[in-house]
């Protein structure tokens, strides 16, 4: 079968970007052909395998985005600071570039990332000659249609209309997605499709073998070419990278992972601002940081901060929010929270005095590529994805589970499902430990988790590891997603669930 899939960014990176390289391989994998188009510009880097074929037309300077950051090569907008005409014509060039593939390949099916504009341009440039499926992501509905639906509706609608069916990786996303597009015969067509998990490469390994894989990894990093620097964010000196892994002592340090990226939304301070609680009762645990984006500065300074005791000046970055990154100013008000408690709470010496240690309790390894990630997860004991927004699923908490890796995660919207879905196969016990409430005491409740699973006895948290394991490989793998990814472009909506 001949596949199209349309991805306007990169592969690699992101939730998205990594959905679309992975969904290319399993298909390829199958003995699919695949073609995809994107903006990547060395894709040879990502490791695309044979019968995956990536194409990248030419759209200008502009590059359309629901969350500001920076692309190489190009100048980032967001869709709501963007004109319409310049929206219109980022949509032509693609359309242009879709219509030009159909007319040279015969294709059998296709599939459209995110609710605008990939839609809409497969609509277009399809011309009903191909089926095809739509994958809501979350970011484009949550940060763009919903909040300027009369600018973005109509085109969200417009895509929509032709696809055979809609996926989306949780019932919280379903519901959100209906409710902003109105249209009561659009759950007929939803299907959940959540993204999967190489569980070749995201697998438990023994301590030493994951430590040794982990010091290969930086020797390789320490001695490769520089990679181009472009001016984004996704640039990366391989050689800081190198130092920040060698920081780590991956014999003795108990390792508790954030991935993703580095943006007010993640949730990030929260863990920060949690570490400290951590520390005092569980010394050699170690905080590693994996992601880039345009909140690293700022929370580098929270860091600092925090290890000079200036919660005044932490108490200014809660203050600022969204600002220190290049957005509105919007406070972070949880962060607030557990800071106004902190100054009357019985143990807030014992808090600075732990804080003191976070400069080298806490690491920031930068960007990792998704292949890197595998050996420095396998080596961590918990991994925390404190997402203070929806998301529309929690696929770096299917990955961590996959490695054995206790996930905690905010208990919302897609998170909240995927932990549904392992807490029925864990022990009690640990099922408690895997979400938090999003709210004023949420810094307290990522501590007493995570202080709660490094005392655990061996027998609970091998009894977990290995529930999480054998869950992860049954219901989340890459080779099920590519299945059920030609099912909804061919409209078998039979073979597939519902949300």
């Amino acid at each position: 079968m001949r596949v199209l899939i349309f991805h306007g960014y990169l592969l690699r990176g992101t939730g998205s970007n990594v959905y679309t390289a992975r969904l290319a391989t399993a298909l390829a994998r199958a003995g699919h052909e695949v073609h995809v188009l994107c903006q990547e510009r060395r894709p040879e880097e990502v490791g695309m395998p044979p019968g995956v074929t990536v194409h990248r037309p030419e759209i200008g300077e502009i590059l359309p985005v629901y969350v500001l950051d920076r692309y190489e090569g190009f100048r980032a907008r967001t869709y709501l600071d963007l004109d319409d005409a310049a929206i219109e014509a980022y949509a032509e060039a693609n359309v242009a570039a879709v219509a030009a593939l159909r007319e040279r390949y015969a294709f059998d099916a296709a599939l459209a990332n995110h609710l605008v504009m990939g839609p809409l341009i497969l609509a277009r440039g399809l011309a009903g000659q191909v089926p095809y499926a739509v994958k809501i992501h979350g970011s484009a509905l949550e940060y763009v249609v919903k909040r300027d639906p009369d600018r973005f509706l109509p085109a969200a609608r417009e895509g929509l209309a032709g696809a055979r069916a809609v996926l989306v990786g949780s019932r919280h996303t379903a519901e959100s997605l209906w409710a902003t597009m109105g249209d009561p015969e659009l759950p007929e067509r939803t299907r959940i499709g959540p993204p999967g998990v190489d569980v070749e490469a995201f697998t438990p390994l023994p301590r030493d073998q994951a430590a040794q894989a982990v010091r290969e990894l930086a020797g390789r990093l320490r001695v490769a070419p520089p990679e181009p620097r472009q001016g984004s964010s996704f640039d990366r000196d391989t050689r800081e990278v190198a130092d920040a892994l060698d920081r780590l002592d991956l014999r003795a340090d108990r390792l508790v992972a954030y991935v993703g990226k580095l943006i007010v939304s993640k949730g990030v301070d929260l863990l920060l601002a949690a570490w400290p609680l951590v520390l005092d009762r569980v010394p050699d645990a170690r905080l590693v940081i994996v992601g880039f984006g345009a909140y690293r500065e700022p929370l580098e300074r929270m860091l600092v901060a925090l290890a000079a005791g200036d919660l005044a000046a932490v108490r200014a970055l809660a203050e600022q929010g969204r600002a220190a990154e290049g957005g509105p100013r919007e406070p972070l008000k949880h962060l607030l929270a557990f800071l106004e408690e902190l100054d009357v709470a019985s143990d807030r010496g014992a808090y600075l005095a732990a804080a003191r240690r976070l400069g080298e309790r806490v690491v920031l390894t930068g960007r990792l590529e998704h292949e890197e990630l595998a050996p420095l997860l396998a080596a961590c004991e918990a991994q925390v994805v404190p997402s203070t927004f929806p998301e529309a699923f929690g696929m770096v908490a299917a990955e961590a589970a996959a490695c054995g890796v206790l996930p905690v995660v905010a208990e919302h919207s897609g998170l909240r499902e995927v932990a549904a879905v392992l807490g029925d196969a864990v022990p009690a016990e640990a099922r408690a430990l895997l979400t938090f409430p999003v709210g004023p005491g949420a810094v307290r409740d990522i501590a007493a988790r995570l202080i709660h699973w490094l005392g655990a006895s061996e027998r609970l948290r091998d009894d977990t590891r290995r529930a999480l394991v054998e869950t992860a490989r049954d219901r989340f793998s890459w080779d099920g997603v590519a299945r059920d990814v030609l099912a909804a472009a061919q409209g078998r909506l039979e073979e597939l669930r519902r949300p």
